[in-house]
């Protein structure tokens, strides 16, 4: 697993472990996660995680990449695609479908999971081997629906630019508490609760409290 220096890759080197383990029987060598930049415009996304980590070129090519970008999350597109790469002419491949098809790869299957303002997280299985059946991608669709609730907690702990008290007033913002009816709930001063969500808000780049929740909507916090 190859991840960005200032993650905490334990809990998450295991979730994404256990899960490609799991996807052996599907002939799933290969998975990746990409999510929105939160300093970043609305096409620009990140790879979170990627196995097996020589792959990382390939897949910050697809992460640089405008297939999957904001356009097709604003169309009627579905949530889940299925992709066989090699079948695409090469000349009319983009670069990261040609890194992809030279590691020896030749089938996709895409799970997006959407958040505000067109931004999402993504999964993406690949297979050496192409699939003939639909269901098989289904079969790992409902596979990436299972695992994404621990997988997203993994990612968000492991990414989290704040600390656990300044994520907690600023959920309790998110459900509608005012600064008063948090510290009440936390113990604590108005005054004090203040002082966090100023400081979520300095370290998530922002000068308001909704755009503070927003940006850690796309962090995968709240």
């Amino acid at each position: 697993m190859l991840l960005p220096a200032n993650f905490d890759s334990v809990s998450l080197d295991g979730v994404i472990s256990d899960w490609l383990c799991a996807l052996r029987e599907f002939s799933v060598e290969a998975l990746m996660v990409l999510g929105p930049d939160p300093f970043a415009g609305q096409e620009d996304r990140l790879v979170l995680a990627i196995h097996p980590p020589r792959l990382l070129e390939a897949a910050e090519a697809l992460a640089e990449s405008r297939d999957f970008g904001a356009p097709w999350r604003d169309s009627d597109a579905p949530l889940v695609a299925w992709q066989d790469i090699s079948k695409s002419a090469f000349e009319s491949l983009g670069r990261w479908r040609r890194l992809w098809l030279a590691h020896g790869y030749q089938s996709v299957v895409r799970i997006a999971f959407p958040l505000t303002v067109g931004r999402a997280f993504e999964c993406y299985l690949f297979s050496p081997r192409q699939w003939h059946d639909r269901s098989e991608a289904a079969l790992l669709a409902w596979s990436a629906l299972n695992i994404w609730p621990l997988l997203k907690r993994a990612l968000a702990e492991a990414r989290s630019p704040l600390s656990p008290r300044e994520l907690e007033c600023l959920s309790l913002a998110f459900q509608g508490m005012t600064a008063r009816e948090s510290g009440e709930l936390l113990a604590c001063s108005e005054r004090t609760v203040n002082f966090h969500l100023s400081n979520a808000m300095t370290k998530l780049r922002v000068d308001n409290k909704l755009a503070a929740i927003q940006r850690a909507c796309w962090f995968g916090l709240i």
